[in-house]
């Protein structure tokens, strides 16, 4: 009753209302009816409220006014390693003009919080979710980079490490010293009786680097659960302190600037014994409060789900049109079908795959990616693989042995992360450019391989534009960037290969950017013209209608897009030689990528080639000379004709939509 009737600014207080009830409901049901923590947690949030600079919340009011801001084809994406992008986040502010160029309005800076050096995992190790890493800078230098990016129309993205902290947290250490309040925030046991029984239904994340998921204190002399690494130790979120705490410490990074919280490893947070401790009901539960707490606190920050996940699994984290939990989830299925596709030249399983995407509700929106800083792991559909002869061990031996380039014929170049010879099992490293054959085609000196596999690769990132949701490159791979293979003499990184994909932006390769001889030069030139044309033509917009054609041909894929009057074919070959899509589409279309008229029957493709195929069903509307000349005269005769035009601040996507709708407000109001 507390927050019922206690005094907040208005604001805030119809914010909480919209929400009370189902917030209440949910806390006091997976807490037990504890007003005592439900009082505490909304007071928090009403702190946070406080704390919030006018500039984010001028931020906030615009997204509340336009909710879908980020669901339009005008987002691009990058996710980038802050030490290897820029040395430092004053570094990534210098490089905001260069952002700006590749097309990017969303940046995703991983972890950089407080961790270890030697215990990191990489940034996901975190002793303190309140410092960023000495290093790199400080919370108000992250704060002053959010600021810069929000005045270029960008929106900024970081990891929110959830399921647990570095051993070297505050929390941790104080565990570590027999203070039971602070064990009783992980999960601490005497004996190893309990563990034994969770260890009989909870998978290992990884067996052969980190095997089991609890680890000895020697310390407190107790056990310790510890489901990725023994030095991060997992949070009990059974404890409502721990729950509001990390909330506390979400809504402190979105009061730094942060937009969009990128929920690490979230189907792990919830334990119960006798269970595989994974995407357990509880969970589901904690993020749509989560979700609820920064509709009040920050409505417009976003929630992206990290569930690595085969797609059953994944698509629940959306929650419901009605009750979302994630604004965003990773699109992970397709990454690895997509790599799938280049190691088998088959198209079917991503057409599978896509057309369950395609069946989802417009309102769910996927993140979509290439790469990322991770491996890739293959957890395909094997059951729809079976009926093609591809047994699930077997084919993981293909796939790995193709992409590394130990397949005869073969130019990928990766590496195995975690490699099972026990279970003939093993995830993949390496970057875009490199899984390509780039790498190898530059090697051998050999144009005409290198010109095949940078086909490759621009068809890929068509693929990638293709998609409804938001495409995200990763750093160095709008340039080409190969794989860095002097992680093999850093101690700390030897023994972990996805630091094969890690490397530092190289920025003497940047330069070659605008040079069309150049590798860089023509992956950068094409990626920009396929994000220009993207942001051209509402067809590719998040809302349109989606489906797979069928071109009677296994080495095509065939993707139809609607939307305002507008068609999209998009044909994709992934053989190794030119192929036809045999369709029989009745209109006449013209050819985005060069301009010219195309019919859609029998299309041929050239090999690692790519067809977008456009057709407008709008009425043409025919222009009189007169008509025409009109404007002309008009800039003639203008007093500023000859001056030159002050360059446009550009919007965020929310801001211009927000900025039309209240366009049309006062119109409506005029008349």
């Amino acid at each position: 009753m507390a927050n019922e009737t206690r005094e907040y600014a208005p604001e805030f207080r119809q914010r909480l209302d919209r929400y009370y009830d189902e917030l209440k409901w949910l806390y006091c049901e997976i807490y037990h009816n504890d007003m005592q923590a439900f009082d505490y947690f909304v007071s928090m949030l009403y702190e946070y409220y406080c704390a919030r600079k006018p500039a984010l919340k001028e931020w906030d009011e615009a997204r509340e006014l336009v909710p879908d801001w980020y669901r339009g084809n005008e987002i691009l994406g990058m996710m980038l390693y802050t030490g290897a992008f820029a040395g430092t986040l004053q570094g990534v502010k210098k490089h905001i003009p260069y952002l700006q160029e590749t097309g990017v309005n969303y940046v995703h800076l991983m972890p950089l919080l407080e961790s270890p050096k030697d215990r990191s995992d990489g940034g996901y190790a975190v002793s303190d979710f309140r410092k960023v890493q000495p290093e790199l800078g400080t919370m108000e230098d992250l704060a002053d980079l959010a600021d810069a990016c929000h005045e270029r129309g960008m929106s900024v993205c970081l990891d929110f490490v959830m399921n647990h902290t570095s051993e070297d947290h505050e929390w941790a250490k104080r565990a570590r010293a027999g203070e039971k309040e602070y064990q009783d925030r992980y999960f601490f046991y005497d004996d190893w009786l309990l563990p034994n029984e969770y260890e009989k239904y909870v998978p290992q994340v990884f067996p052969t680097t980190a095997p089991g998921n609890f680890t000895w204190c020697e310390e407190a002399k107790k056990v310790v659960m510890t489901t990725f690494y023994p030095y991060q130790w997992d949070l009990n979120y059974a404890n409502p302190v721990v729950f509001n705490d990390m909330t506390a410490n979400m809504l402190n990074l979105c009061n730094h600037g942060i937009d969009i919280i990128r929920l690490d490893a979230v189907p792990y947070i919830w334990k119960t014994l006798g269970t595989n401790c994974r995407n357990l009901p509880q969970v589901h539960t904690l993020v749509r409060i989560m979700h609820m707490a920064a509709d009040i606190v920050c409505p417009g920050t976003l929630l992206l789900g990290e569930v690595v996940m085969e797609p059953s699994k994944v698509v629940p984290y959306f929650g419901t049109v009605e009750k979302p939990e994630c604004h965003m989830l990773y699109n992970v299925t397709t990454m690895a079908s997509t790599w799938h596709t280049v190691a088998t030249r088959d198209v079917r399983l991503l057409r599978h795959q896509l057309d369950q995407v395609f069946a989802l509700p417009k309102q769910y929106t996927f993140l979509n990616y290439l790469r990322c800083h991770d491996d890739i792991g293959w957890g395909l559909d094997y059951q729809f693989l079976k009926q093609f002869g591809m047994e699930e061990v077997k084919h993981k031996k293909y796939l790995n042995d193709y992409l590394t380039g130990n397949y005869w014929g073969s130019d990928a170049r990766g590496e195995l992360y975690n490699d099972d010879p026990r279970l003939g099992d093993a995830r993949l490293c390496g970057t875009t450019a490199s899984l390509c054959g780039i790498e190898a085609a530059e090697y051998e000196r050999n144009p005409e391989k290198t010109d095949w596999t940078i086909n490759l690769d621009i068809m890929l990132h068509a693929f990638l534009f293709t998609q409804s949701g938001i495409p995200v490159l990763y750093a160095g791979d709008e340039i080409g960037q190969l794989n860095d293979y002097t992680y093999h003499d850093d101690p700390i990184k030897a023994e972990d290969s996805r630091y094969l994909h890690r490397g530092d932006m190289i920025w003497s390769d940047a330069e070659k950017r605008n040079d069309p001889e150049t590798r860089q030069g023509r992956i950068f030139q094409a990626l920009k013209k396929l994000e220009a044309i993207r942001n051209e033509h509402p067809v590719f917009e998040s809302a349109a209608d989606t489906w797979t054609l069928e071109p009677y041909n296994d080495h095509i894929l065939c993707i139809g897009r609607y939307y305002q009057e507008e068609k999209l074919l998009a044909l994709f070959n992934f053989g190794e030689r030119e192929e036809t899509a045999w369709l029989n589409e009745g209109e006449e279309y013209t050819d985005l990528m060069t301009g010219e008229k195309r019919d859609a029957k029998a299309v041929s493709v050239p090999s690692h080639g790519f067809l977008w195929l456009y057709h407008s069903y709008k009425p043409v509307k025919e222009e009189t000379p007169e008509a025409a000349a009109e404007p002309e005269a008009e800039a003639a005769a203008s007093p500023a004709a000859e001056a030159e035009p002050a360059p446009e601040k550009k919007k965020a996507p929310a801001r211009k939509k927000a900025a039309k709708k209240t366009e049309k407000k006062d119109a409506k109001a005029e008349k």
